[in-house]
This record gives C-alpha cells, sequence and structure tokens, in this order.
C-alpha cells in the first residue's frame, strides 16, 4: 500500500524562495481550499427571495380567502344563514293568586309535573263561603220582594175595578138628581113642588155631581198607585238580578281559592308555603308547558332570502351540539330595537350604522328524541337553509 504523495505541489517555487535565503515551512497535510468567490452566491440569495415572495403571496390569498370565506361573499356564497344569537323559549306562565288570604294546602313540589286543572295552591276559604251563603240569602229577600211587587199589582188592579164601580155608581146618582131637579122646576110654576122641596132637589144634585168628581178622582188615584206597583217591579227585577250576581261573584271568590294549573307542563320552583299570607298577584310559582319553538335574532343583511317554511337545523349548547331540526314559521314585523322601550333616534348627532337584528320563530320538528330537554333559555346556533321551500308550518297554540 503506497502513501499518499505529499511533496510540494510547486517545486520551482521553493527552489526560488531557498534561492533568495528564505525559509520555507512545509506541511504534511492538504493545501487549504480557495475562498469562493462573491458570484458563486448571488443565485443562493435571488432564490431565497423568490421563495420568500411566494411564501408570502400565498399567506396574503389564503388570508383574503379566509376573509371571503368567514363573510360569505363570493365564490363563498352560500344558501346557509346562520347565527348563535338564539335562545329556546316558552309559554312561562307565572301563577299567581286573585285573592289575598292565608295558604291552606301546597300540594305540589319543585319541578313536578301537572295536568291541567292539578290543585296548586289552596286558600283559606271560609270567609268566601260565608259570602256566599250571604249572597244568597240576599236573592231570597230580593225574590220575596218582587213576589209582593205582584201581589200589590193584584190589589191595585182590583182597587181600580172597585173605583171604577162607584164611579158608574155616583154617575147614576147624579143622572137621577139632575132629572129630579128638572121635573120640580117644572113643577114649581104650578104648585104642585114647593120651593124649598126644589132647594132640596137642587142640593142632591150638586151633592151627586161632588161625588162624581170624587169618584173620578178617587179612580186616578188607583190606576197611578198601579203604575207605581209595575215600576217597582223593574226595580225589584233588577235587584233581584243584582243578587244573583253577587252569588256568581261570591262563587267565582270561592273557586279561586283554589288555584290549579291552567294547562300541562312543568313547575319551576314552589315560592309558596303553608300557612303564608299572600296577597292578590303575588308571584306563587312559573308554569312552563311542553311546547317550545326557537326565537334567532337573524341580522338584517341576512334575511334576503328567509322565507316562512324554510328548514333549519340547530345546535343547542347543552345537549353537546346534536343537531335538531325545524321550520321558520314566523318572521317579526320590526326590528328588535323598534320594540325597546326607548327607540334609538338617529335624527340628532352623529350617526354609526349598526347592522340590526330581526326576531325569525322557528317551530321545532316533532318526533325528536332531544326534543323533551329542550328548556326555555338554552342557547342555540341555528342555521336557515334559504336555498328550500315548505308550507308554512300551523300554530299549534
Amino acid at each position: 500500500m503506497t502513501e499518499p504523495n505529499t511533496a510540494n505541489p510547486n517545486p520551482d517555487a521553493e527552489r526560488s524562495a531557498a534561492a533568495s535565503g528564505e525559509t520555507v515551512k512545509r506541511t504534511d497535510g492538504p493545501a487549504p481550499a480557495p475562498l469562493k468567490s462573491p458570484v458563486t452566491s448571488r443565485p443562493s440569495s435571488r432564490r431565497k427571495r423568490i421563495i420568500s415572495s411566494v411564501l408570502f403571496g400565498v399567506v396574503a390569498l389564503a388570508g383574503v380567502l379566509i376573509v371571503l370565506y368567514a363573510w360569505q361573499l363570493p365564490p363563498f356564497t352560500s344558501p346557509i344563514q346562520s347565527t348563535e344569537n338564539a335562545q329556546v323559549r316558552g309559554q312561562t306562565t307565572l301563577i299567581s293568586p286573585q285573592l289575598s288570604g292565608y295558604v291552606y294546602e301546597v300540594p305540589v313540589q319543585d319541578f313536578q309535573f301537572v295536568k291541567t286543572g292539578d290543585l296548586l295552591v289552596r286558600l283559606d276559604d271560609r270567609i268566601y263561603k260565608q259570602r256566599l251563603d250571604q249572597a244568597l240569602a240576599q236573592l231570597d229577600v230580593q225574590k220575596a220582594s218582587l213576589a209582593n211587587n205582584l201581589q200589590q199589582r193584584r190589589s191595585a188592579e182590583a182597587t181600580i175595578v172597585q173605583r171604577q164601580a162607584q164611579l158608574q155608581n155616583t154617575i147614576a146618582q147624579s143622572r137621577k138628581s139632575a132629572a129630579d131637579l128638572r121635573r120640580n122646576q117644572a113643577l114649581v110654576t104650578d104648585g104642585s113642588v114647593s120651593k124649598s122641596e126644589l132647594d132640596v132637589t137642587r142640593a142632591a144634585d150638586a151633592q151627586a155631581s161632588a161625588a162624581v168628581a170624587e169618584a173620578k178622582a178617587t179612580l186616578q188615584i188607583a190606576r197611578e198607585d198601579l203604575q207605581t206597583v209595575i215600576v217597582n217591579r223593574g226595580s225589584l227585577e233588577a235587584s233581584v238580578a243584582n243578587a244573583e250576581a253577587a252569588i256568581q261573584l261570591a262563587r267565582i271568590d270561592l273557586d279561586n281559592t283554589r288555584i290549579v294549573a291552567p294547562r300541562d307542563g312543568q313547575l319551576g320552583q314552589i315560592g309558596v308555603r303553608l300557612g303564608a299570607y299572600v296577597n292578590s298577584g303575588a308571584q306563587l310559582m312559573a308554569l312552563v308547558p311542553e311546547r317550545r319553538w326557537i326565537i334567532a335574532n337573524m341580522k338584517e343583511t341576512q334575511m334576503a332570502d328567509v322565507r316562512l317554511g324554510q328548514s333549519v337545523s340547530f345546535t343547542v349548547d347543552a345537549l353537546d351540539d346534536q343537531t335538531m331540526h325545524g321550520r321558520v314559521q314566523r318572521i317579526s314585523p320590526a326590528t328588535g330595537s323598534e320594540f325597546s322601550l326607548l327607540p334609538a333616534d338617529n335624527a340628532t348627532g352623529n350617526f354609526v350604522k349598526i347592522s340590526q337584528r330581526i326576531p325569525v320563530r322557528i317551530i321545532v320538528d316533532d318526533n325528536q328524541p332531544l326534543l323533551e330537554r329542550l328548556r326555555p333559555g338554552m342557547s342555540v346556533v341555528v342555521s336557515i337553509d334559504t336555498g328550500t321551500e315548505g308550507d308554512v308550518p300551523p300554530d299549534p297554540f
């Protein structure tokens, strides 16, 4: 095996150095590599700049595409309109008494399911029972007065008949007296009747005429009495009707001591206890019916293609984002800000345009396994497929 030749590759240079008296230092290793020229590093720098420019362009394009996708702008326009501003709603009913009183019975518990007509709370009803008895007694009094009025009318009608007979009698007496007077006046000329007898006849005729006038006045009084009885009957009939209405009010108050469930549903927390005194209108508990729906507050810019009957899919945060389905049932006639207590007035001051939201009511399809787990107030993510069509779902309430 031969060793590599380590001799100086440039003997002429060594000899010229020796001739000049310089010491030449020899090395046993290989000669150092020559330095690269700056010309050879220029292609590498140009390549790096090209790669950097390409990467920047790719990142910028990706950013633009992400923005277009996030805002659903072309070419990423989608028929799906989504929002996280949505909640589950229900017809929550606050149970309150119409009467004031002490609580006598509370047969229900927190979060209990109830049916229509189930007893929730019963108030002390002793006072209201006595008021009902009092109203019944007052009705009997008014009915007796009405019956007495009927008897008075019959008596007044009989009195009129009697007065009419008396009038006829006095008229007959008056006619007889007038005839006697005429006869005596004819006989007094020949002396058959004395003047004293004629005077007696005249007095009798005057008395008969006065008796007729008295009988007529008595008959008129009897007729006025009958009219008074008839008028009083209307007042007595009104009193009877008033007493009957008082009985109905007393029965309503008595029934209101029993507070029952107005519909099927589940109770909230019971806010009343046995023996407590409650005032009229005080909140005792809440009743949540079984029916649920979704209110999605969509941006006005999303409402261009939203129509009634379109299919909807939504996820509920509390149910592990499992998908459920429904349909658009109704759309609010105005934005939510229009129903606020103090609507915004943009006529003065600086104006900043803010996208308004329009509430959309979504009915949940039946026969879904998670339907019973929906609770009013839950947060929902709604997606409306504006590319679909369908019939407007009926209102089940």
